[in-house]
C-alpha cells in the first residue's frame, strides 16, 4: 500500500498544511499556531485551572508549561491562585491576552468559513460525519485485535 493510499496519510498531511497555514499567519501576530491554541482554551472569564489545560488540549505537561511561561512572561496571561482549591492555579488572559485571543478565534473562524464556502453545506456534512466516524472506531479499540 502506497502512503497516498492511506487515511492516516492524508489526515497527518493536512494536518501538517493547516499547522503551517496557521502558523503563517499566527507570526503577523507574535504568535504560533501552539500559543493561539493555548490562548482559545482559557475560559475568558473565569480562567482555567493550569491542570485541566493541557488534557483538555492533548497537550503534553513539558510542552505546555514553556508554553504558559511565554505567555506569561508576554504578558497574555497571569497565573493566580485558584480561589475554589488553595492547591491549584488558574490561568486568566490579561487584556492583552484577550486580544491575542480575539485574533487568533478570527483567524479559525476565517478559515473554516473559507473552507465551508469551498466545499459547500453537503461536503462538510460528509467530512464531519466521516471524521467521527473514523473517531468512533479509533475509540473501539478493536482494531488491531486479530492483526498477525
Amino acid at each position: 500500500m502506497k502512503p497516498e493510499e492511506t487515511v492516516d496519510f492524508h489526515i497527518k498531511f493536512t494536518w501538517q498544511s493547516i499547522v503551517k497555514m496557521y502558523n503563517d499567519v499566527a507570526v503577523l501576530h507574535e504568535m504560533t499556531m501552539a500559543t493561539g491554541y493555548v490562548l482559545l482554551n482559557i475560559d475568558q472569564e473565569k480562567g482555567t485551572p493550569s491542570t485541566s489545560l493541557g488534557p483538555q488540549m492533548g497537550m503534553e505537561a513539558t510542552s505546555l508549561s514553556r508554553i504558559l511561561k511565554s505567555l506569561e512572561e508576554k504578558g497574555w496571561i497571569a497565573r493566580k491562585k485558584n480561589p475554589n482549591d488553595g492547591r491549584g492555579v488558574l490561568v486568566r488572559l490579561t487584556p492583552l491576552g484577550l486580544e491575542k485571543r480575539a485574533q487568533a478565534r478570527a483567524a479559525v473562524i476565517h478559515f473554516n468559513q473559507a473552507v465551508q464556502s469551498h466545499l459547500g453545506a453537503e461536503k462538510m456534512k460528509h467530512f464531519f460525519d466521516s471524521i467521527q466516524e473514523i473517531n468512533a472506531f479509533i475509540s473501539n479499540q478493536k482494531i488491531f485485535n486479530n492483526v498477525p
